[in-house]
């Protein structure tokens, strides 16, 4: 990607260094009251929570996300941080700008106003306003404070882990999270939940499916916005992204077998499938995955 021209965007706090309120995220001791969970536990955990949808938290016995809401002072959510000033979180920052400039465009051309999002990047631990969470659960949006948390060393993860590298697969995940910011914006995100809320167990994953997907087409929908700072191989990486991190493939990896009704982001050919039309067509109405 060629961003030596773009503009770092005004909305990135940089939270990492800060020594984190662990509120009440506990992590349970061994069996034999050792010292507590080890990596490989946190790698598994980080994979069931972008994956099959089951929350670490309350796994860890600390509650779920939203249980925790309240353990934020309100002092705390108010602190303004920094922004980044290294390679990497400069990066980011001008990821996001792009996607300020994709989103107020089409907003604008649809008669409504774009609420640019503001981007967290935290190291180790972070609390939001839907709760704590660690860097092993991954990158996640916040509908509730419409800030996107991310730990860069994911990036790092994509690559020696997943087989997913390259600048342009580390950008499509910021894009698909801001894919999940403009599903909050339109109401979609709202619907969704509420019906997931209604639904039984497998319908409930089908939804989460279909949210994932839409994500990745929005995210398609940004990279054909902004082909003119593409360089070649740039889509190929993110299609490459977008495979490693189906359900499918991920549940292979991970126990050897898929369960196709535990899916809850979509499989490796569909997450591609979508993130192509969105890239192919640049239109956010060729984006809906529930019609």
């Amino acid at each position: 990607m060629r961003l030596d021209d773009e503009k770092a965007s005004s909305n990135v706090e940089d939270r990492r260094g800060q020594r984190g309120r662990r509120g009440g995220f506990r992590i349970p001791m061994g069996r034999r009251g050792g010292g507590g969970i080890g990596l490989g536990t946190i790698v598994i955990l980080g994979i069931m929570w972008l994956v099959f949808g089951i929350n670490p938290l309350e796994m860890l016995g600390g509650g779920g996300l939203q249980q925790q809401t309240q353990q934020i002072p309100q002092t705390q959510k108010q602190q303004q941080t920094p922004a980044a000033n290294d390679e990497m979180g400069k990066f980011a920052s001008k990821v996001l700008s792009t996607t300020e400039r994709t989103w107020t465009r089409i907003f604008t051309e649809n008669g409504r106003q774009y609420e640019e999002p503001r981007m967290v990047l935290f190291s180790g631990f972070v609390q939001s306003a839907c709760g704590a969470a660690q860097s092993a659960m991954g990158p996640f949006y916040c509908p509730r404070d419409k800030k996107i948390y991310i730990d860069l060393s994911f990036f790092r993860d994509m690559s020696s882990r997943l087989g997913a590298s390259g600048d342009f697969a580390h950008a499509y995940v910021i894009a698909h999270e801001v894919g999940h910011h403009v599903q909050t914006l339109l109401g979609i995100a709202e619907k969704v939940t509420a019906a997931r809320l209604r639904a039984s167990k497998p319908e409930a994953n089908r939804l989460s499916v279909r949210m994932e997907l839409q994500a990745d087409c929005l995210a398609g929908v940004w990279a054909r916005d902004n082909k003119n700072i593409l360089d070649q191989g740039d889509i190929e990486e993110g299609i490459n992204a977008a495979s490693a991190i189906g359900d499918d493939r991920l549940q292979k990896r991970s126990q050897g077998y898929v369960v196709p009704e535990s899916f809850t982001h979509g499989t490796s050919a569909q997450r591609v499938e979508w993130f192509k039309r969105g890239i192919q067509t640049g239109d956010i109405g060729q984006c809906d995955t529930f019609g």
